[in-house]
């Protein structure tokens, strides 16, 4: 307990998941996205082959000292990835920019939401690259929130982002996930001129789900045309794209919507499992087996995608730098299954 002119102050309990509070730069915003939901029903619960290992390790307490150090936002962190642990103790992580706090409000993400007006860490893109210097990263994932309160979406500070990487660290790939830019293609082509291999924007879902799922500003055309519109720009540029699965998608709706992607000439697709990170999300429909995911990705290899990383435990940034292996990031989903089945 603290104290103000000699008056005991109780701490502030901390804010719950679905309340609003005012963050540091003085706007408010909502803790994980979504508003609390008095009806929200009960996580299903998850089968053996979702099990990930624990967030522990010397290597993990480095990442995330330097995370701290330079007042870094991960989307490993803001997400609630699965996969923090795995990546973190491997010394890669996934660098969220412009803040943790996204414009939108999609139903099936973490990231607390809110409007922050216009605000900037000017000083992010430096501190960005100093970062990967310390990692020795040879592939980043930049990714952000949606920022549509800013007039070109943070195109200029993802390529400044880009840019500062490679002044520091002229050997590291850049893979940058970014948001649709409101499909403003000429905020696009900032992103692609800053000097980066791989342009990744998440579709997110099947068409017929789209608005359930994703902000009402989002959509499944104009992500589809974002991508379709990089590849043409810069085809030397590989295009990313993923899906989640277990919200009520069928096999129908993913063979289509794999077609969608490969008619616009996207290169790597992965595919996960939904998990709802708060009783306030959408529901988990369905829990996506080990074996279905491996026939998903020779659907996708079918299709002629260069590689689909597919796996319960796939995120869109997952294994990243192994992405063009040809080895499902060296999954072994048959092992998942045979786990999982008690074998």
């Amino acid at each position: 307990m603290s104290e103000f002119k000699g008056i005991p102050i109780a701490p502030q309990p901390p804010t719950r998941s679905g309340e609003k509070y005012t963050t540091a730069q003085g706007f408010t915003a909502i803790k994980d996205g979504v508003k609390q939901s008095h009806a929200a029903a009960a996580n299903p619960r998850k089968p053996p082959w979702l099990r990930a290992p624990l967030a522990t390790g010397a290597a993990f307490g480095a990442v995330k000292q330097i995370v701290r150090e330079h007042r870094l936002s991960t989307v490993c962190e803001e997400a609630k990835c699965p996969n923090i642990g795995e990546c973190w103790n491997a010394g890669t992580a996934t660098i969220m920019l412009m803040g943790a706090v996204c414009t939108r409000a999609c139903r099936f993400c973490a990231v607390d939401t809110g409007n922050p007006r216009g605000w900037l860490d000017a000083e992010e893109p430096e501190n960005v690259a100093k970062s990967v210097q310390l990692m020795r990263l040879k592939y980043v994932v930049l990714t952000s929130v949606n920022r549509d309160d800013l007039p070109d979406g943070g195109a200029a500070h993802y390529a400044a982002a880009v840019r500062a990487i490679k002044r520091l660290n002229p050997d590291t790939s850049v893979e940058a996930l970014t948001p649709d830019f409101q499909g403003v293609l000429t905020d696009v082509h900032t992103v692609l001129d800053s000097g980066l291999e791989v342009f990744a924007q998440n579709v997110e879902t099947v068409r017929r789900l789209t608005h359930p799922v994703r902000d009402p500003r989002a959509g499944y055309d104009q992500t589809i045309e974002v991508l379709r519109a990089a590849k043409v720009y810069k085809p030397e540029v590989l295009t990313k794209t993923s899906l989640m699965l277990g919200l009520g998608e069928t096999d129908e709706e993913i063979r289509q919507t794999l077609a969608d992607l490969r008619a616009a000439r996207v290169d790597v697709l992965t595919l996960g499992q939904y998990l709802r990170p708060t009783p306030n999300h959408l529901n988990v429909e369905r829990f996506v087996t080990p074996q279905q995911f491996d026939q998903y990705r020779v659907w996708a290899l079918e299709q002629g995608f260069l590689e689909c990383v597919s796996g319960p435990l796939v995120r869109s940034s997952y294994r990243a730098e192994q992405a063009l292996a040809r080895n499902n990031a060296g999954l072994d989903n048959a092992k998942l299954a045979v786990k999982a089945a008690g074998g």
